[in-house]
This record gives structure tokens, sequence and C-alpha cells, in this order.
């Protein structure tokens, strides 16, 4: 049986706060924001930019 989805909304906001707390559900709602762009363009954008080689040294660099 398929629920009304403001009674689902309603009690997974019961749930979070009841299992993490106030602050913890807060945080949690907040990654659950909706970003903007397009991650697939800028993922192959950054990807041809960078070969696997110059990622490694830049790796290398960091850690000394």
């Amino acid at each position: 049986m398929i629920q009304n989805p403001n009674i689902i909304r309603a009690e997974g906001y019961r749930v979070l706060l009841r299992e993490l707390g106030a602050a913890n559900a807060a945080n949690f709602l907040r990654q659950l924001e909706n970003g903007s762009g397009d991650y697939t363009e800028e993922r192959q954008t950054v990807l041809d930019e960078n070969s696997i080689d110059e990622i490694a040294e830049r790796i290398r660099k960091r850690k000394e």
C-alpha cells in the first residue's frame, strides 16, 4: 500500500529526530540540498585536463 508522500515525509522527520537528534538531523538534511551545474560535464573537463601521471605527481608532492 502506497502512503501519502506528506505522511512519509513527516514520519521520516520524526525518525531522523529520534535517531540522530536535532543537530545531526539538521546536518543530514543540509547534505540533501540540490546542487547546481552539470556534474557530468564538469567531471569530464577535470578528467580531460589531468592525466593519471599528473594527478599521481601532485599527490606525491603533497605528501612531501
